[in-house]
């Protein structure tokens, strides 16, 4: 969080003197780094925080990001649901940044591609444990397809209990890719079968470039990667062209060459900074299958 994420950033540049500086998963410590670093001249490059306004309204010329801005997640589905979905959907979020502006960029494209919403809530972030009420709010809303935004633990409940409510055999689970990432998924086991995501990247994915790289990963850490482990790689891969280009020359040439690294070839698909400093990148649609008793998100399509 930023109490302590804030500070601790402000020393590695401050006092140990570093060039550049990778990491970030809180948002609000992101944007609460957003001043320093501009004035410090040195580049950060955030490899997790999804705040739309980190690479949108409070844009820096010394900020980067190599993972997402949370609308573009929730957008890249909204047209599929809508062409999916036989009637209205509910949307569902954790009551939080994130949640809203997730719930906010898929409501704006699935609207605009002519979707109906059959209604919209947001449970108390960090101290949901019951979804019981909520899931039967969904049942009696007539809605015949849910979005919902949940990470981490708030995740594998929601699934379990939309499971466990009879719904999933009712009513079509759409998601962010982050509602079935990772140990998220191993947690939910069976109960995630069907959930289909939107997300940048998948293991799944049927490309050398990604066979590769999950052979490797797979070898050295003995589990299959995540879009965690591919936005922290990226990152690298970023910050390794930029410094073949500067030679040494210290933070301000680096960030100025950032603009400049051109496309990196990446296991989610090769993608490139946009005028924002975002990564304009591919979206896939995920479903949730059972591959040799183990649940993956295996690619469906490409939504973007």
């Amino acid at each position: 969080g930023p109490q302590t994420g804030v500070p601790a950033a402000q020393k590695l540049v401050s006092q140990d003197r570093t060039t550049a500086v990778v990491g970030v998963v809180n948002s609000a410590t992101a944007l609460g780094l957003r001043d320093f670093f501009t004035e410090s001249k040195q580049p950060l490059l955030v490899a997790n925080a999804g705040a739309d306004a980190i690479t949108a309204g409070r844009k820096s010329d010394y900020v980067w990001r190599t993972s997402f801005a949370n609308g573009k997640v929730g957008a890249a589905l909204g047209p599929a649901v809508a062409k999916e979905a036989k009637g209205g959907v509910y949307l569902i979020a954790a009551d939080y940044a994130a949640g809203r502006e997730m719930v906010a960029g898929f409501r704006k494209a699935f609207e605009a591609a002519g979707g109906k919403v059959a209604g919209e809530k947001y449970t108390p972030f960090g101290k949901t444990q019951d979804y019981q009420p909520y899931l039967s709010a969904i049942r009696s809303s007539g809605a015949k397809a849910v979005y919902a935004f949940y990470a981490g633990a708030e995740a594998v409940s929601f699934v379990k209990q939309y499971k466990q409510f009879g719904l999933s055999d009712e009513i079509d689970l759409y998601g962010t890719g982050f509602l079935t990432e990772g140990d998220v998924l191993k947690a939910q086991g069976q109960a995630a079968v069907g959930t289909k995501t939107s997300l940048h990247y998948s293991a799944e994915l049927d490309t050398p470039r990604n066979k590769e790289f999950v052979a490797a990963y797979q070898k050295a850490f003995n589990e299959p990667p995540t879009v965690y482990s591919v936005q922290a790689y990226d990152a690298a891969a970023a910050l390794d062209k930029a410094l073949a280009k500067t030679k040494g020359a210290g933070g301000q040439k680096l960030a100025e060459a950032l603009g400049e690294v051109g496309p990196i070839d990446s296991p989610r698909g090769s993608w490139t900074f946009d005028a924002a400093h975002d990564a304009q990148q591919k979206y896939y649609l995920r479903e949730v299958r059972s591959s040799g008793g183990t649940m993956v998100n295996a690619v469906v399509s490409e939504l973007s």
